[in-house]
């Protein structure tokens, strides 16, 4: 069957301009980090990214090394761009990134300008793109010189592999620095992807500031923790959850009695606000301005749905957000 995006898709979506820049970026995007393997069943990737293109999410986030195995996921989102959706690509912002084990060997991890250059034409030739919207650089690199790496990314902008830079899990004044040099080579930075949710909070302590300072977008990745602040382990760990296939990215230690105590104050300050805990915990993050996007991932179109929906949801009070502080203060995690 072929393919037509929904005629309505931009109707029921919220776009903020990413940084300074003339780019807008839908409040919600579709990262591609789980669900989009080899070992992902028949169809269901390609299902998720049609319908988040029908519901105006725009902005789908990559990385050589999603899959499993690395290069995987690309490859996935490649077929779904030949077949369903090559006719809508200058409606699309596809972004990947580099800085993880990628291959064996020297040259394939961290930050050289020999590790991105190489990364990027393989990620470009997985895609069957001729250019990405946004390459980021994918984490720090101690043992690479920095202006080494913002070089690199530089000239990916200027042989038009790259619309934009962007880097990723950059401390506060590491990030600062990086952005400076960028703009002393003529390229601006555009936006910074950071972990960041209830539960990690460590952006507010001066990365979000300085972000704001710089003119540079955030986009927020892990918004509910990896699934904590939603419904699903409000009763415990389900037998077909993440955290009980012995997932290493959400362990059963994160669900001590204490936090599970956390997450049903917040739910019941959410089902005060008439929505989810998963709503709250996005609209949250989106209640300053200070973040252009949440960065979700979903195994659902139901969850997808469900994060479009936080975007309606009410400003929060001071009342509220006191609340939320004070819930938040007693998590030792």
């Amino acid at each position: 069957m072929i393919y037509q995006p929904d005629n309505q898709r931009y109707e029921g979506m919220t776009y903020a301009r990413c940084g300074v820049s003339g780019l807008l970026l839908p409040r919600v995007s579709l990262g591609l980090w789980h669900n989009f393997g080899e070992e992902t069943p028949g169809n269901s990737g390609r299902e998720l990214v049609l319908h988040a293109f029908d519901k105006g999410i725009t902005h789908f986030d990559l990385a050589n090394n999603y899959g499993p195995p690395p290069g995987a996921a690309e490859s996935c989102f490649g077929r779904i761009l030949k077949q369903d959706l090559h006719a809508w690509r200058d409606e699309l912002i596809i972004s990947t990134k580099a800085g993880y084990t990628m291959w064996p060997g020297p040259y394939g991890d961290w930050g050289s300008r020999k590790y991105l250059m190489a990364s990027l034409n393989q990620s470009l030739k997985r895609m069957g793109l001729d250019y990405v919207d946004i390459f980021y650089h994918h984490r720090p690199d101690t043992d690479t010189p920095l202006s080494e790496t913002v070089g690199a990314l530089a000239d990916i902008v200027r042989q038009g592999k790259a619309l934009y830079v962007g880097i990723s899990n950059y401390p506060d004044e590491l990030a600062a620095r990086a952005v400076e040099m960028l703009e002393q080579q003529g390229i601006p930075c555009l936006i910074h992807q950071t972990k960041y949710s209830m539960f990690q909070r460590l952006p507010e302590q001066g990365l979000l500031r300085t972000l704001q300072h710089k003119g540079v977008g955030c986009i927020a990745y892990s918004p509910l923790a990896g699934g904590l602040l939603s419904d699903r382990y409000l009763q415990g760990i389900p037998a077909d959850s993440r955290m009980a296939g012995n997932s290493p990215f959400l362990t059963r230690e994160r669900l001590s009695d204490a936090k599970l105590a956390i997450l049903h104050q917040l739910n019941a300050l959410a089902v005060e606000r008439g929505q989810s805990l998963a709503q709250m915990a996005q609209a949250w993050l989106l209640r300053d301005g200070l973040v252009t996007s949440v960065l979700i991932g979903a195994s659902k179109t139901g969850q997808i749905d469900d994060a479009i929906a936080a975007l309606n949801s009410p400003e929060f009070t001071l009342q509220q957000r006191k609340a939320i502080d004070e819930i938040l203060a007693r998590d030792s995690d």
